[in-house]
Order: structure tokens, then C-alpha cells, then sequence
């Protein structure tokens, strides 16, 4: 991503000057009180938050049992990374190691002035956190994220025997079954994430007979690696801002300019001045600091599992908190971006590769055909996939494939927000988030919907059997929550109530929705967005006659980027 740095510095100069409300910490406590338990407090993490399983029934979808006659065939995951540490843009990291750098320096330079009350632990606060990297937290959410697959998809995928807790390289036969191929970018945490998912899935450290070398994992002859380059101009589905030059240079900032110039002077200021109530005479907590301070206690969690920034804001302010990440991503990667769109069509255009059994030849998006032309890279006919990615990358795809369940701007005017609204990242790509892509086969043209949730206990249980399940359908999954694809623009999934949507009707509806990422023009023309911070709904896209841009000549090239 675009470190725009100096941007946002710029946009936050006014708010950081400007004087709070002086509030009294116990009234406003009487008023507001503050929260105190965690496990609600970091419901409101936005994609920072720990993962937690979506109801069934979350997105909409009433019936969520699989009906008779039917099972699921195969599984596509895009997995996102766990818990990291804060990366280096400002309104994740850098702003919140320049609020520990300012009490660091502060409490150094003034030995005997005091921060009060609450804030009594700040006189000899010392901030412990790296920089982008997995955390311990974050591998064990991928260990776990890793054996829910199997224990979900992997144990009827692959007809289970009994007792059976992890992926066997054998058929039941003793032969060998070919290798899966796994998909990480080759950025640190996302590639520590497929390892620990991998050690989840594949199991070998619960072996029934213990295995302490590993040495089944380690050799190779459990599954492949892809590693695809992430950081650079090269094609790359799963960090696909990578190429998308437009989002590197202007795009990528929409959302971070509405947080910073609208919402967070909106909802913090009461907490600003109840944080300078407990200040001594010379430390003056500006709005940043405030919202620091929420930051670092959803990482420090992340991190070690405890912060005691935790314990100091009221619930409508940390529900402020996450208004904000969801108008970052909403206009950094959704509906409310020009390349919101592009930046998912390339995975979009790679899962309908592999529903209809083809390479990819020729791209005109992120994909990278060197990867997707041969099948050692790119295999056909797999039962499971899994590609390790970023949680942008899930956002723009549920973009680009038009599911407007999710095209619901977030008000950047509302304070306490609408806690119905459907783009809540929490809920959408927490810490170890996963978009599932089932293909299901089914015996009936139309299966009888099953309100109900069953659990699978073999692949036969329900009527299921795969010499007459003709009928292909699709249900996807965000987060364990099943998608309303009866949302998708086009109308072809709707009509059932249980979320699944016949394979030809879904192509169908797909093929149309990637046609709107206009990606050469989104990613590469010459234009200016004349008014980043009003909260425009560009439907993910833009052409030259979209309004709010100036068109230039030329094109945006790699060599002009990485000028």
C-alpha cells in the first residue's frame, strides 16, 4: 500500500491544535460510563478486532441448513493474516508511536509531574510493539482458523475415516493423493500466516503417533507453496493495489481523509478533555493522542493479550472508533472508491478460473498469467483452496462482485453510528478473517430449502450421492455468516432463501459484475479527484465522464510511479 504519510499529516495539522472541551473525568463518567469488559470492547476493533464466527444468519439469510440430497464438493478460502503489529501509515502505527514518543519524552524531561488517576500508569509506560509483523496471537488465530477448516470442510471433502483430526497425504487405499497447492503473498505476516493455518490444517503436531521433527510438514509432502512477490508494480491478485497505480497515488487516501478531517474530531473530543483532566501542567492530549490510545489498546491485545489503554473510553466512543475503519475501507477499497473494484476484480476473475476448469492466458486486470497458465501454479480440480491475502483485498472483492448488501456508505456525520448498518469490518474482515466460496452438488434442479442449521457427520448423511448430484450450486461465507447473494446487482441468484445460487446463474451474474472495474482506465488514466473528503459513492469505479474528476492526458506508468 502507498505510505501517504505526508498527506495525512497535513490533513490532521488543524486537529491536533485544536484545544478540547474541559470535562470533568467522574461527571463524564456518570453520564457515559465508561466499558470495561473486553470481550464487547473489542467487538468495535474494526479490522483490528480478534476473529469471532458471524451467526449463520448475520448477513440476512434465513435458511441456512444444506438441503437434502446435497453437499459440499469443494471449498474456496481467501484467508486473511492474523494479529500484526501496527504497520507504518499514520493512522495505524506511525500516529501511535508518536503519541508513546511524546509521553516518553515528556515523562523523561519531568520526573516529578504526574499523570493522574486512570492515567497514573502513563508515568512509566514504555510502547513494546514492532512494526507489521504476526504476532504470537495472531499465528495461534491462524492455528485454529487452519483446523476449523477440516474440522468444517476438510473432514467431508475428503470422506473422513473415524477419529480422524488432520489431512492424510494417502487415499484410504495407501496410494498418494496429489499435493494441494497453497497461495501466500510473499510479504512476512501473510506467509507466517500460511504456515500456521498449514500446521492447523495438515496437523502434524497432533499426530497420533508424535512427530516433534515436524519432518512431514517441513519436507514438502504435505501440500505446495506459491509464493507470489508483494511489494513492487507486479501483477499480484492477493496485494493487488501492488499494480494498481491510480490507488497508490490519489485513491488509496479517500478514506483516511474522511476519518481524520470529519469523523474522529466528531466523536473524541469529550474524551480528549477528560485524558487532559488527569494531564500534569505542560502535557495537553490532543484529538490524535486520544485516538492513539484506543489504537494501541486493540494491538497491545493483539500483541500480549492485555493493554490498560483498554478500560478508559465509553462504549459510543469506542463505537466511534469503529465508524472510523469502516469509512477508511468503505472509501479506500469499496463502493466509495474509483479502483475499489479493480482492486478485487483480479481473485474475482481467478475463483471463475476455477468454478469453470481454466487457466488464465491472457489478463487484463492483477492476475498474473505466468501463475495462472500451468498447473504446478495454478492447479484445476482441487477439493480446497486457500490463498493467504490482506483485508482490503476481501472488501474490494465483495466490490467487485457486486454484493450490494455491502454498498451502504458510512455516515460521516452520525455520531453514536447506526449499529444496524451492513459495512461493519468487525464483521467483515476481523484479524484471520475468511471469504468461502462453496460449490455444492445437489441430486434436485431446485432444492427444498432447510431453515436450520446440521451438522455434517459424513458426506452420505443427508441423501447426499455424487454419481447423481448434477446440479451445481454456490453459497459463499464471510466469516462463518452466509452471503445474501440475492443482493448481487444483476438478479440472477435471486429466488432462493437459503443463499445459494445456481453455478450457471452465478457465473452468469459474475461475468457481468467484473465488466464495471473498467480496470486499464480506473488504475492507470490521468485523473484528479477534485473533492476527496465528500464522501462520494463512485460505485467502485469511474470513467472519464464520472463526476468529480479531471481527466488528463497520458497514463500513469510504472516508471512515473516509482518516480
Amino acid at each position: 500500500m502507498f505510505d501517504s504519510t505526508s498527506l495525512l499529516v497535513a490533513a490532521l495539522a488543524g486537529q491536533a491544535l485544536a484545544a478540547p472541551r474541559t470535562l470533568n473525568w467522574k461527571r463524564q463518567s456518570t453520564q457515559q460510563p465508561l466499558l470495561t469488559d473486553i470481550n464487547v470492547i473489542s467487538q468495535y476493533w474494526g479490522q483490528i478486532s480478534p476473529y469471532h464466527d458471524n451467526a449463520e444468519t448475520y448477513f440476512g439469510v434465513d435458511d441456512v441448513g444444506l438441503p437434502n440430497g446435497c453437499q459440499i464438493e469443494q471449498v474456496h478460502s481467501l484467508q486473511r493474516h492474523a494479529q500484526r503489529f501496527p504497520t507504518g501509515y499514520f493512522d495505524d502505527g506511525l500516529n501511535d508511536e508518536n503519541f508513546a514518543a511524546k509521553v516518553y519524552n515528556f515523562t523523561s524531561a519531568n520526573p516529578h509531574a504526574s499523570f493522574t488517576g486512570p492515567l497514573a500508569f502513563l508515568n512509566t509506560y514504555r510502547y513494546q510493539m514492532g512494526e507489521g509483523f504476526l504476532t504470537g496471537v495472531g499465528a495461534a488465530t491462524e492455528f485454529q482458523s487452519g483446523v476449523a477448516f477440516w474440522n468444517r470442510y476438510g473432514r467431508t471433502l475428503y470422506n473422513a475415516t473415524v477419529g480422524q483430526v488432520q489431512y492424510n497425504a494417502s487415499y484410504q487405499n495407501g496410494t498418494t493423493r496429489p499435493k494441494p497447492v497453497l497461495r501466500t503473498t510473499g510479504q512476512s505476516r501473510i506467509e507466517d500466516s500460511q504456515i500456521s493455518w498449514a500446521l492447523g490444517f495438515f496437523g502434524p503436531s497432533f499426530y497420533e503417533t508424535p512427530q516433534p521433527s515436524l519432518s512431514s510438514f517441513g519436507n514438502g509432502s504435505l501440500f505446495n507453496v506459491v509464493i507470489i512477490p508483494e511489494g513492487g508494480t507486479e501483477n499480484n491478485t492477493l496485494a493487488s493495489y501492488d499494480s494498481c497505480f491510480e490507488d497508490n497515488l490519489q485513491g488509496g487516501d479517500l478514506g483516511d481523509l474522511d476519518l481524520l478531517d470529519q469523523y474522529v474530531p466528531l466523536y473524541i473530543g469529550a474524551a480528549t478533555a477528560r485524558m487532559n483532566a488527569n494531564a500534569p501542567a505542560g502535557f495537553k492530549f490532543n484529538n490524535n493522542d486520544t485516538y492513539a490510545m484506543q489504537s494501541i489498546c486493540a494491538y497491545e491485545n493483539g500483541y500480549i493479550g492485555m493493554s490498560d489503554f483498554c478500560n478508559l473510553f465509553t462504549e459510543q466512543e469506542w463505537q466511534g472508533f469503529e465508524q472510523t475503519l469502516d469509512i477508511e475501507y468503505y472509501y479506500n477499497y469499496s463502493f466509495g472508491n474509483p479502483t475499489g473494484r479493480s482492486q478485487g476484480v483480479g481473485y474475482q476473475q481467478e475463483l471463475l478460473a476455477r468454478l469453470t476448469n481454466q487457466y488464465i492466458t491472457s489478463s487484463n486486470s492483477s492476475v498474473n498469467t505466468s501463475l495462472t497458465n500451468n498447473a504446478a501454479d495454478f492447479p484445476l480440480g482441487q477439493p480446497f483452496y486457500a490463498d493467504f491475502s490482506h483485508d482490503d483485498i476481501i472488501v474490494s472483492v465483495l466490490t467487485s462482485m457486486s454484493i450490494d448488501y455491502f454498498r451502504e456508505h458510512p455516515n460521516l456525520q452520525q455520531y453514536p453510528p447506526d449499529p444496524n448498518r451492513h459495512f461493519v469490518l468487525s464483521n467483515m474482515t476481523p484479524f484471520g478473517a475468511r471469504l468461502i466460496t462453496e460449490v455444492i452438488g445437489c441430486a434436485a434442479p431446485n432444492p427444498t430449502a432447510v431453515h436450520s442449521h446440521r451438522t455434517q457427520y459424513y458426506p452420505t448423511q443427508y441423501g447426499y450421492n455424487p454419481a447423481n448430484a448434477t446440479h451445481k450450486f454456490i453459497r459463499m461465507r464471510l466469516n462463518n455468516g452466509i452471503l445474501p447473494l440475492d443482493t448481487i446487482r444483476t438478479g440472477e441468484c435471486s429466488g432462493r432463501t437459503d443463499g445459494m445460487c445456481a453455478l450457471s446463474s452465478f457465473l452468469t451474474s459474475q461475468y457481468e459484475a467484473e465488466k464495471l472495474a473498467n480496470y486499464q482506465f480506473a488504475c492507470f488514466a490521468n485523473y484528479t479527484i477534485t473533492a476527496p473528503t465528500n464522501g462520494n459513492d463512485y460505485d467502485g469505479t469511474v470513467t472519464n465522464t464520472t463526476a468529480g474528476i479531471v481527466v488528463s492526458p497520458g497514463e500513469i506508468t510504472a516508471a512515473f510511479f516509482a518516480s
